[in-house]
């Protein structure tokens, strides 16, 4: 090799004003410093959220906890012929005649001969320790004598509902300064409550009329209970289900497969995206107008509430639907056209299955959207007091005035009594649940039919 050969090959020394590769310049470590500041900002981001999340969890069940515990006083009740039944014949017209004033006597006689038991010693009348019992104690009584009229004559061991009052006392939410000015409850009667307390009549326990139950007027705030409400939007929840599955999936289906590509098909494109945004208030207005006013169906009706929230469902089932049929390769749509399968054939055959999992999931998350709406149901009237037993068809299910679990909850929340203000969060806890619940669905049956290619 000449010395001329060997000057021409290239130095092995690093070109000036370049570093080591080994080194990080100036450059280098600035773009590192961003990404490290960057990840930092996103865990910051989480932390911050999930801490949100736990201080509105720790709210949520620390408050509404409560409305699923009463307490109950236990009383032995005489029920004396001479006063119930004075003809003796046990004619249940004669019996209905004695009103709930005529039971309210008894309540009185039961506690006396209760602290006569107990040996408890107090200076208050009859009349004010009954006053620690709700305000539906007599009624509870009557209904029970006319149920089984054989038990006049006899004395019969009851549980009543203590009032809101002392059910707060012994729940922590009243106190004896907070009722200074209350005039249904007196600091002598909170001390006739920790002697019954203390003497096993009163105690404090789970209370599934909370659950199962119907709502109450204001002065029965402790017999609150979400039962109907939950059926309403069991019923709302079936006539959403019905219309909003098939017509959505039908009209996702022509729009993405069969639907000419062309302005009018864009005019329809824009519009369900427009309605997928549109307020949940504006639903209701529409329904009111609609449904209400102009077809006279009526008020308040959990069918009027279906068909509310089936407009505002549409537009998510559409969407999701639409792209859940995206996502399935264009590869099986022309191997089915290719032996032979007509267009509808490999759209349902073959186009329509292996999207299943995504349309089932976007309907559960609609209906659990549809399930916590409030807006449109203040304005077609399912806001009212509804104490109906449970449907007996489902004919009156649908047509029969009922309420929803978010309405109900906003009806207690807007009452002046702290009662109804903790069966609001009691309520908030249950549609939850529901949510929560239909939202696990959701992903269960996602993962269990899902089929990949």
């Amino acid at each position: 090799m000449t010395d001329a050969t060997t000057s021409s090959l290239p130095s092995a020394t690093p070109v000036s004003g370049k570093g080591s590769l080994m080194q990080q310049d100036a450059r280098t470590r600035k773009r590192n410093a961003a990404e490290t500041r960057f990840k930092a900002y996103g865990i910051a981001a989480i932390t911050i959220g999930m801490l949100m999340l736990l201080v509105l969890v720790y709210n949520i069940v620390s408050r509404g906890t409560g409305a699923f515990q009463q307490t109950f006083v236990t009383l032995e009740v005489a029920l004396p012929a001479e006063k119930l039944d004075k003809n003796g014949t046990r004619n249940l017209d004669d019996i209905k005649k004695v009103s709930t004033f005529g039971y309210t006597p008894l309540l009185r006689d039961a506690f006396e001969a209760k602290i006569a038991e107990k040996n408890i010693e107090t200076e208050l009348s009859g009349k004010e320790m009954a006053g620690i019992l709700s305000a539906g104690a007599a009624a509870q009584l009557r209904d029970f004598v006319l149920a089984d009229p054989t038990v006049i004559g006899s004395t019969v061991a009851f549980e009543f509902l203590a009032s809101s009052r002392v059910d707060g006392y012994l729940k922590n939410r009243v106190s004896r300064d907070s009722i200074a000015n209350d005039k249904n409850i007196s600091a002598e009667q909170l001390d006739f409550v920790d002697q019954l307390t203390a003497s096993g009549a009163i105690e404090k326990r789970f209370n599934l009329d909370f659950i199962t139950g119907a709502d109450s007027s204001d002065a029965r705030p402790e017999a609150a209970g979400m039962g109907v409400s939950m059926m309403g939007s069991f019923f709302m929840m079936l006539v959403v289900l019905a219309l909003a599955l098939p017509i959505g999936v039908a009209a996702s289906i022509y729009l993405e497969e069969f639907a000419p590509k062309n302005w009018l098909t864009d005019i329809i494109e824009v519009n369900i995206s427009n309605l997928a945004a549109v307020p949940s208030i504006v639903f209701g207005i529409l329904g009111l107008a609609v449904f209400i006013n102009y077809m006279h169906l009526p008020t308040s009706a959990p069918l009027v509430g279906g068909l509310v929230l089936t407009l505002m469902t549409l537009p998510t089932i559409i969407i999701s639907t639409r792209a859940s049929l995206k996502a399935v390769p264009p590869s099986i749509r022309d191997a089915a056209l290719g032996v032979g399968a007509s267009k509808m054939q490999s759209v349902f055959h073959h186009v329509l299955p292996l999207a299943a999992p995504g349309i089932l999931t976007g309907t559960i998350i609609g209906l659990a959207q549809a399930l916590g709406e409030t807006a449109p149901l203040l304005l077609i009237g399912m806001v009212g007091f509804i104490a109906s037993n449970p449907p007996d068809s489902i004919a009156s299910g649908l047509l029969d005035p009922n309420s929803a679990m978010p309405a109900q909850i906003y009806e207690w929340a807007k009452r002046a009594d702290p009662a109804f203000y903790e069966r609001a969060w009691g309520g908030i806890i249950i549609l939850l649940l529901f949510l929560v619940t239909m939202n696990t669905i959701a992903v269960i049956l996602r993962r269990r039919f899902e089929r990949r290619w």
